[in-house]
């Protein structure tokens, strides 16, 4: 990937991971509604934009190869207003201009919450145990359980749309629980789905990289509890995971 990539809400968690590591392998273009403290941390052209603000979109789109798609309200227990406005509708603008530019490649950071509700009582604890084999892959239908994954499940559909349409190639990666460090050590949940900076942004790297039509693909660390199969994203994007989860839990 030669042209310019852009990151939008490159100011959040993920892009932070991403960015990490990957700060100088591509030629980015990052953009947050907020401006950066420090714009000199940032690698590339940094803009200042809503992603709701059309023209704005537009312009950020000049002379870009692919886009990473982070921006919205991260919030699980965020209200329908704003996951309309920010996460749906400022979804399908990015979408709408990236075709509109001739972009080959969209990332959308979709998220756990977008089949939450497949954690149901009968299947936890176990499921988020090592001896339990069930697992999501990417091909069951979503089952948010708050609106905050209803935003997330359209997106995928809108890229679903945008590909079918369009033929924009999109790779959308539920992400699962991303941070620093560590795991938190007594939280079964969370060592499960943990995602390391590390592979995050290796994840990334390969959907920046890899050849796809339209995919589905979750985005955590090869860990030994885990009922998110990473299969797919090892098959079709050629992630290769370096942490696992159990090098920090309890006994």
């Amino acid at each position: 990937m030669d042209d310019t990539v852009l990151l939008t809400g490159a100011g959040g968690r993920v892009g932070t991971a991403i960015l990490a590591d990957l700060a100088a392998a591509y030629d980015w273009r990052l953009l947050d509604r907020d401006p950066p403290t420090d714009e000199s941390a940032y690698p590339g052209e940094f803009v200042v934009a809503d992603v709701n603000d059309e023209d704005a979109i537009r312009d950020a789109m000049d002379d870009v190869g692919a886009v990473i798609h982070l921006a919205g309200d991260p919030r699980p227990d965020a209200p329908w207003k704003s996951v309309l406005e920010n996460n749906i509708d400022g979804t399908h603008t990015v979408m709408q201009a990236a075709v509109d530019a001739g972009v080959e490649k969209f990332v959308f950071a979709s998220s756990n919450h977008a089949v939450g509700a497949y954690e149901t009582d009968e299947r936890t604890p176990d499921m988020y145990r090592p001896h339990d084999d069930f697992r999501l892959d990417g091909t069951e239908l979503p089952r948010p359980k708050n609106v905050y994954g209803v935003s997330k499940a359209t997106g995928e559909t809108l890229g679903r749309y945008f590909h079918d349409m369009h033929d924009l190639s999109v790779v959308c990666v539920r992400i699962g629980n991303l941070t620093k460090d560590h795991p938190p050590k007594d939280y079964e949940r969370g060592q499960a789905m943990w995602l390391s900076y590390r592979d995050c942004a290796h994840l990334f790297d390969r959907c920046l990289q890899a050849d796809y039509d339209y995919e589905i693909v979750y985005g955590i660390s090869d860990n030994d509890r885990k009922y998110y199969s990473i299969d797919r994203a090892r098959e079709v994007l050629g992630y290769d995971p370096q942490d696992n989860s159990a090098e920090f839990a309890d006994d």
